[in-house]
Formats: structure tokens, sequence, C-alpha cells
């Protein structure tokens, strides 16, 4: 039985191979890359050598399959993630800016990947998890999805397993109270939450991203870790604030760093690593899989993250 779970959309990235190339002109693409941000949190958890698997759905497809051979020869317990014949496998086109931005076109509620469900969640699968991660793109996909990252929770909580929560919804999609509202329920549940700063302060209306995180462990929140990018992450507790520096590398592409963080983060609670030596060893992870093209191109195993730290 897997120590941690994740759940939620499963798609392809197809992307631009070099910057300021719009997505509005004909031009050329590189992929597909397995990705979707729990996807990306679980196959670091696998690389990591920690037992894990996911919920999801994808289409009965070359994308979908793409999807399940990348996770399951990384170790993900792909049993649960069903297939369809009637929606196919999600997709997100994506080029880069110089700025450092992106820009995405998604293919996600019209998928396979909308189609996840509370009857997809299993009470005796999630018996004898420690840990379950939630994305916030998870619960903003569909309906029947959302609630099935609830049932999740309630499971979880019930067989004693940490929520860890990463509430990445882009409020200029659903706006602030529809994000907040979707949020809400996790927030209440959560045991890790894992915001930026535009999250932070969004969840709570304050307008400096360290008060909002301070508010967020006040109202019950046990660990607060606000990612900062190439500025690392500063981690909350009820009797400690730590900024945690990010490792200096060449980035290549951004993409799901923050998703690679967050499985980094929650293996290293599970190896009884204290808050500051968990996003320590989190950040490693995060920096090390922005170093190649493709979400999850450059997750490294243990052993990679062990090298790395040894030598910084």
């Amino acid at each position: 039985m897997p120590q941690v779970l994740s759940l939620g959309e499963l798609l392809v990235e197809v992307m631009r191979p070099a910057v300021d190339q719009p997505l509005d002109e004909p031009g050329q693409f590189v992929g597909p890359y397995p990705s979707g941000a729990p996807a990306i949190f679980i196959d670091a958890v696998a690389r990591l050598g920690v037992s894990c698997g996911f919920l999801g759905v994808v289409g009965d497809d070359a994308f979908g399959r793409c999807i399940l051979r990348r996770l399951r020869a990384d170790g993900v317990d792909v049993r649960h993630i069903r297939t369809v014949t009637h929606r196919t496998t999600g997709i997100a086109f994506v080029s880069y800016r110089s700025d450092g931005s992106r820009q995405f076109l998604f293919h996600l509620p019209q998928s396979a990947a909308a189609l996840l469900s509370p009857e997809d969640v299993r009470d005796d699968y999630l018996h004898g998890v420690k840990a379950l991660h939630v994305t916030g793109s998870a619960l903003s996909i569909s309906d029947c999805a959302r609630e099935a990252c609830h049932r999740a929770v309630n499971l979880a909580k019930q067989h004693g397993a940490i929520v860890s929560f990463d509430p990445n919804i882009r409020p200029e999609l659903l706006g602030v109270e529809a994000v907040r509202e979707l949020c809400e329920p996790v927030l209440q549940a959560c045991d890790v939450l894992l915001p930026s700063g535009g999250e932070a302060t969004m969840l709570t209306g304050d307008a400096d991203e360290e008060k909002a995180c301070r508010h967020l462990v006040e109202r019950g929140i046990p660990i607060v870790v606000l990612k900062r990018g190439v500025q690392g992450c500063v981690v909350f507790t009820d009797n400690e604030q730590v900024h945690v520096p990010a490792f200096p590398v060449t980035e290549v592409d951004p993409t799901g760093a923050g998703d690679a963080f967050a499985g980094g983060f929650v293996v290293a609670m599970l190896r009884g690593m204290s808050v500051v030596e968990a996003a320590r060893f989190a950040s490693a992870i995060g920096a090390l899989a922005v170093t190649r093209q493709g979400p999850m191109e450059g997750l490294p195993i243990l052993a990679e993250v062990e090298a790395f730290l040894s030598s910084v």
C-alpha cells in the first residue's frame, strides 16, 4: 500500500522550444511531456524512493499511455488511474516569454481529467496512507473532481494521515472569492500549506505575504511554507519563521518546480526531518527540477539530491 497519495489532473504539455514564440502564430512545438501539478508532485515522491499512488483519469489514447508509462516507470502505483474511451487526455500548450512569464492554453474541463469522481476514491486504498497531497488545480477542473478531493481529505484525516495543500488556482480565471470558497474546506483540514506569495495574500486578504502566512498559521494550519522561487522559501510555524535560501542553478524550464518542492517537503517530513531541514531538502529538488525541459524531466532520484546537497 502506498505511503503517499495524490489525485487530480493528468495531462501532457506541448511547448514552444524557445522564448517569445507566442501561441497565436504558426511554429514548432516539442513534447508531449507528462504533466499536471499533482502528477508532478507524485512523480517527485516516487523518484525519491517512497511508495506512492495516484487517483486520476486519462483517455484511451497515445497521450494517456505516455503519462501512464512515465508514472509507472518511476514507481507510481497507477492501478487506480482510470482510462476512458469517450474523452481524450488533457493537454496544455505552453510558450515562454523573455521576461520569465509563461502563456498557457489548457484543454482540461473537456478532458478525461475532469471525470475524476468521489467513486474513484476508495476507503481501503487510503488505509495506511501517511500523507495526502491536494492541489488547487484539482479542485477547480470540475465539480466531481472537487468532491473527489474533499472525500480523499476526509478519509485521509480519518486514517491519521497528514494533508498537504498547494493552492495553485489562478484567481484571474475564477475570481478571488470563488477561489477562497474552493480552498476553504481543504484549508480547514490541511497540516502543511505550500502557497506562493500571491496565493497567501489571496487566501487571507492581507497585502503583505508574510503577514498572510502568519495569519494562516494563527488560524490553525501547523506549517505554512511560503514559496518564493529564486528567493527561496520561508517556513512559518507557531514558534518560528525561518528563511531558507534557494540554490543557484541554470534554469531551463520552471514549470513544475513548486510541485517538485512540495514532493520533496512531504518526503522529508515523513523521513523525520525538521521543518527547516525539510525546506532545504525540498529546495534542492525544486532547483534540480528546473534544469531540464519538461515538467518531470529534471526530477531527481534520492542519490542525486544527496550528492547535490553535499556539493553546495
